[in-house]
């Protein structure tokens, strides 16, 4: 068998806009360092709840402005998009204010904390004419579009199943997003994404959903497994833990 080649798109193929981050986490920083090194994009403000770290951020990514609230970084005119990078608890209630705002939004994993709040997002979005996306960055990664490519050519048959699991450690602080509620912590809404993701991408939409799992006395889930049936027989199991 020989391997197609990742189909890469050409960040200078793109038009240039103007992004807004929200939060200032890791994972912003390194969205933001990804942008300015890799891509014509420009990385205009950033805003987040302690406006020390929103200033801190600014200064480390030499940002021209700092906002202390979402709602100024929304009504910024200067800004075309926004990337929410905030606890999974505010993703949907953010990306409705922006949309409402009219600008373009890319939502860090997971987009919502449920199926109704995601179909929320992508009705509003659709009202307001602009771009809406979760940043699945997994199905953009060079190995993940020759496995899409033999897929789409054939070249693996006929799939039957798809097995995918993920596992990780977080220590335990219960004030922080991973373990909080009221962050919407777990382990199914933070990683298990990823191999959701991947089922999905080799099999579709599941007809059969049947899942169990293990979780704290606050309701968070420390492991979660499922098994996902098909209209064409296949399955697909993955399991979070």
């Amino acid at each position: 068998m020989t391997f197609p080649a990742p189909r890469t798109i050409d960040p200078g193929s793109v038009p240039a806009l103007r992004w807004g981050i929200l939060g200032t986490g890791w994972i912003a920083s390194r969205f933001v360092t990804a942008l300015r090194t890799r891509t014509p994009q420009h990385v205009m403000a950033v805003a987040a709840r302690d406006t020390a770290r929103a200033a801190a951020f600014a200064e480390a990514h030499d940002l021209g402005r700092t906002h202390q609230t979402a709602d100024a970084l929304f009504a910024d005119e200067d800004i075309d998009v926004v990337y929410i990078a905030t606890p999974h608890s505010a993703h949907a209630e953010l990306a409705l204010q922006a949309i409402a705002s009219g600008k373009h939004v890319l939502i860090e994993k997971p987009i919502a904390t449920s199926a109704p709040e995601a179909r929320e997002i992508v009705d509003a979005a659709r009202a307001a004419g602009v771009l809406v996306m979760e940043a699945m960055w997994t199905r953009y990664l060079p190995q993940s579009d020759i496995l899409r490519q033999l897929v789409a050519n054939g070249e693996l048959g006929e799939i039957h199943q798809v097995t995918a699991d993920f596992g990780g450690r977080s220590p335990y602080d219960p004030a922080g997003r991973m373990w909080n509620p009221a962050l919407a912590g777990g382990a199914l809404l933070d990683l298990g994404v990823y191999p959701v993701s991947f089922a999905s991408s080799i099999l579709g939409t599941p007809t059969r959903i049947q899942a169990t799992g293990l979780a704290t006395q606050n309701g968070i889930d420390l492991r979660a497994t499922a098994l996902l049936g098909y209209e064409s027989g296949a399955d697909a199991s993955w399991r979070r833990r």
